[in-house]
């Protein structure tokens, strides 16, 4: 079994409002990744995401492009311990 990891993420720019977190959630479960996304009030996208390194690394890069209507600045990331999440979600 390989080794899961966690990325807590947060993207800026036009990211809210151009279906960047159902593009999100649908893009994590392609790639068999769990966690959340969720809409900031700073006008920010926060994410977690874990699973294995490839597939969490996969979704990492993905961030940087996001939903077809997205303008992305800039994304952060810290790595960390999983937290055991089991399924992938939109939270308000």
């Amino acid at each position: 079994m390989s080794e899961r990891t966690r990325a807590h993420v947060f993207v800026s720019g036009t990211v809210q409002g151009v279906y960047y977190r159902a593009s999100t959630r649908d893009a994590a479960r392609e790639r068999d990744v769990d966690g959340w996304v969720k809409n900031l009030a700073d006008g920010r996208v926060e994410a977690v995401f874990e699973g294995e390194a490839d597939a969490v690394e996969a979704m990492v890069e993905w961030c940087h492009t996001g939903s077809t209507a997205a303008e992305v600045k800039d994304v952060s990331v810290e790595y960390g311990e999983p937290e055991g999440f089991e399924s992938f979600e939109i939270r308000r």
